[in-house]
């Protein structure tokens, strides 16, 4: 599969976007979306993998079968959409299978990652999703950390969303994590899926732009317009900037699993570009964010 997938090319049976390991070329990092009409259905065996139920928007029910035969049943309530607000969701846990049904239809991330242990189905709630705004002035992100290594356990699987204004840079400066270094790099294979703001009308979509340039010799090297639903898979190499197109807000939902033995995330900068972070102590971050705020319990 190529390093740039655009949407509907990763569509396979009741699925939108279906990127598993063999697929991407790799080994752990998966990823899945479902559009459902009203009233749909989807179901989908866990394999040697963890699962995060994630809503972009609508709300739906989650049922789990797990490894062991207990039953378990969460109702999300999920949001509108990914710029209106975050959302809880679901872990599912290997060996096990789940069912996502939706009353009112909507679409739905599962986002995966090969794992050893096996632990509890559990319910995230929104209200324990912490929101960072991270870099300062045109460098300016929203991160809602609802599954980042640290805030909500899970055996391999790092999950975040992100949320770029229109017109600003984000995943900068440049960052790579492809080589085992313990304590200051993570060996972790790395899903991007994007979604924009429309302008006045859906007859204005949004879109952006994403590089990757080679971290080693025959390294990952792109830079492609992404659009809603087009997915970037990063194996390796100097991942940013990602670019929001002025006026429209740029999401991308990161997908992060390796072979470490800790669940980290841990990066190494561009040395021509790490300057920059220096920069931003003088400068005020992006007004415009956050979007929204996590909600109280």
């Amino acid at each position: 599969m190529d390093r740039y997938v655009p949407s509907g090319t990763a569509a396979r049976g009741d699925w939108a976007v279906d990127i598993d390991p063999a697929r991407a070329g790799w080994e752990y990092s998966s990823l899945r979306v479902a559009q459902l009409p009203p009233g749909g259905t989807v179901e989908h065996d866990c394999g040697e993998s963890e699962w995060i139920v994630l809503p972009l928007a609508g709300s739906c029910t989650v049922e789990i079968v797990d490894g062991d035969g207990g039953k378990h049943r969460f109702e999300l309530a999920g949001r509108r959409g990914v710029f209106d607000g975050v959302s809880d969701f679901a872990y599912a846990p290997r060996d096990g299978r789940l069912r996502i049904s939706s009353a009112d239809g909507g679409r739905f991330a599962l986002t995966g990652a090969r794992c050893r242990r096996r632990l509890p189905a559990r319910y995230g709630p929104a209200s324990g999703v912490p929101i960072e705004i991270r870099g300062a002035g045109q460098a300016t992100r929203q991160c809602n950390n609802f599954a980042a290594a640290g805030v909500f356990e899970a055996d391999n699987l790092i999950a975040v969303e992100v949320i770029t204004p229109g017109g600003n840079w984000s995943s900068f400066p440049p960052h790579k994590h492809d080589e085992d270094r313990p304590g200051e790099e993570s060996v972790l294979e790395e899903v991007y899926y994007y979604e924009f703001a429309d302008g006045p009308s859906a007859d204005h979509p949004g879109l952006g732009y994403q590089r990757v340039y080679p971290s080693r010799e025959g390294g990952t090297d792109l830079l492609e317009e992404v659009r809603g639903g087009d997915v970037v898979l990063m194996p390796n190499g100097w991942h940013g900037p990602s670019m929001a197109l002025p006026g429209h807000h740029m999401y991308y939902l990161n997908v992060m699993a390796g072979p470490g033995d800790e669940r980290a995330w841990n990066i190494c900068d561009d040395p021509a570009h790490a300057w920059v972070r220096r920069t931003w102590a003088d400068q005020a971050p992006d007004t415009r964010l956050p979007l929204y705020a996590t909600p109280s319990a």
